[in-house]
């Protein structure tokens, strides 16, 4: 086939970028076009996201992509977040960050009005104060006028296609990350969301992976898995169907990926969450808080004037004892920004651990606690799904941290594959060549990934801590 490329618009809780994915029937090669840093921006102790910033940026990405005659153009984001429109189709607000302290407490009062194990029932996801549930429930307590103005919740990726396109829906992997919709029958919870008193008519159709919105600038405009984790797990180079994947960043997304959602007591008591993925698959997983914590370390050491690279981190943490102090990483001091060095020694402290004193042994201690939360997480969905794990996959920037890849092989027992890094711009693109009919599947493009040098396996060494298993479900 003759070169086709697709644009990549990829947006991160960090950065955004742009980038072009070339296609010749035989291998993908990526090529950044522009990237971009996302700020968050605190107003009146509100953290928003600045999204006009975003938009333009997209732009000048877009702007750049077109030297390329691109064939279409995708849109992926993270999750939870979201934007409102009033009656005339214009954004009401900024869309403020899911790190932003207005939800604290809007699960206890959502669980006032309906049983949490209802909620899960007709959801299927993840307690968690970030999900848009329970940040449209902080609008209904505060008697927000913008619920009266609101027309339409659009999704961050989603309001991106709406400026795009003109066209106002939800993609279905990303609405999915809302505990709003309903994973069986693919519809938001209306009945709900009505006895919360969220207004129902905001809530656009939803529309399925490989979608054609419309077009901007004459380019087609698809939406691609619309979820950044849906895209990277799309791009797992797996040849096998038992596996786990990590899409390894700011957050861990540890799961499976399987053909029906897990709703019952068992990954209730779990706080399991599915996720739509590509091909009508769901995603069982669990979202555990991740190299943030590391993020904001090397930030608050930055600030003291110790200017560490993140290779630089994981060699000071090879240096420090493994295994001498853990922290639970899903705890929520963790989840906003902050003095996280600090909250490792307070959280030790508290739980009567040593506590690190050494930047290294801050570090080793973040990256041993990640490794043994995987553990436990692949434990309980082996257990619950009943699906082996023979390998595991870890895609995303987090594959560069090869201690952390070690570690993890160490503490399940299992080998680990990391790569590829750009997980994310591979699986927008490849939901995009499948809808133009360039891919047959994510299948074949698996496969073809599998067969490029983006990848890398570390071996299960278990004398390292003496807590390896090897996930079966036998």
């Amino acid at each position: 086939m003759a070169l086709k490329t697709v644009l990549a618009v990829d947006l991160g809780a960090e950065s955004g970028r742009v980038m072009a994915v070339h296609f010749d029937g035989h291998s993908l090669q990526l090529e950044e076009l522009h990237r971009f840093e996302n700020p968050m921006v605190r107003v009146h102790n509100t953290l928003h996201w600045d999204i006009l910033y975003l938009w333009h940026n997209i732009q000048q990405g877009i702007e750049v992509g077109k030297k390329h005659a691109p064939v279409s153009i995708g849109v992926d984001g993270w999750g939870v977040d979201f934007g409102l429109l009033d009656a005339h189709g214009k954004l009401i607000s900024n869309p403020v960050a899911y790190r932003d302290g207005r939800t604290q407490g809007m699960m206890q009062v959502a669980f006032q009005h309906i049983p949490k194990r209802a909620i899960f029932e007709q959801t299927g996801i993840q307690f968690i104060q970030i999900n848009s549930l329970y940040q449209l429930m902080s609008l209904v307590e505060s008697d927000s006028p913008q619920l009266d103005l609101a027309h339409r919740f659009l999704t961050i990726p989603d309001l991106i296609n709406y400026w795009l396109t003109g066209e106002a829906v939800c993609e279905f992997t990303n609405a999915t990350t809302t505990q709003m919709l309903n994973p069986r029958i693919r519809q938001w919870t209306l009945d709900m969301l009505y006895k919360l008193g969220i207004p129902t008519r905001i809530f656009p159709d939803v529309v399925n992976p490989g979608t054609r919105l419309g077009e901007y600038d004459g380019i087609p405009v698809i939406a691609p898995a619309a979820h950044d984790t849906a895209c990277a797990v799309a791009a797992v180079p797996t040849v096998t169907a038992d596996f786990a994947y990590i899409s390894s960043g700011t957050w861990s997304l540890v799961g499976l990926e399987l053909r029906e959602p897990v709703i019952n007591d068992a990954s209730f008591e779990a706080n399991l969450t599915n996720e739509g993925g590509v091909e009508n698959t769901f995603r069982l997983l669990k979202n555990v808080m991740g190299l943030w914590i590391l993020q904001q370390c090397r930030a608050a050491w930055a600030a003291q004037g110790y200017e560490y690279s993140y290779s630089e981190l994981v060699t000071l943490a090879e240096s420090a004892s493994p295994l001498a102090y853990i922290i639970d990483v899903d705890d929520s001091r963790f989840l906003t920004p902050g003095d996280h060095p600090g909250h490792v020694r307070d959280w030790c402290n508290e739980n009567h651990q040593p506590v690190p004193e050494t930047h290294g042994e801050i570090v080793r201690c973040v990256l041993d606690s990640l490794a043994l939360k995987y553990r436990n997480v692949l434990r309980d969905l082996a257990e619950i799904s009943g699906q082996r794990v023979d390998v595991i996959h870890i895609v995303g920037g987090g594959t560069q941290n090869t201690l952390l890849n070690q570690l993890t092989a160490d503490a399940t027992g299992t080998p680990v594959i990391t790569g590829p890094v750009e997980a994310t711009v591979l699986g927008n693109a490849i939901v995009q060549f499948i809808a133009l009919g360039d891919l047959s599947s994510v299948a074949e493009a698996r496969q073809l990934i599998a067969d490029m040098p983006f990848t890398h396996t570390y071996q299960p060494d278990t004398k390292q801590n003496g807590s390896g298993e090897i996930l079966t479900d036998e």
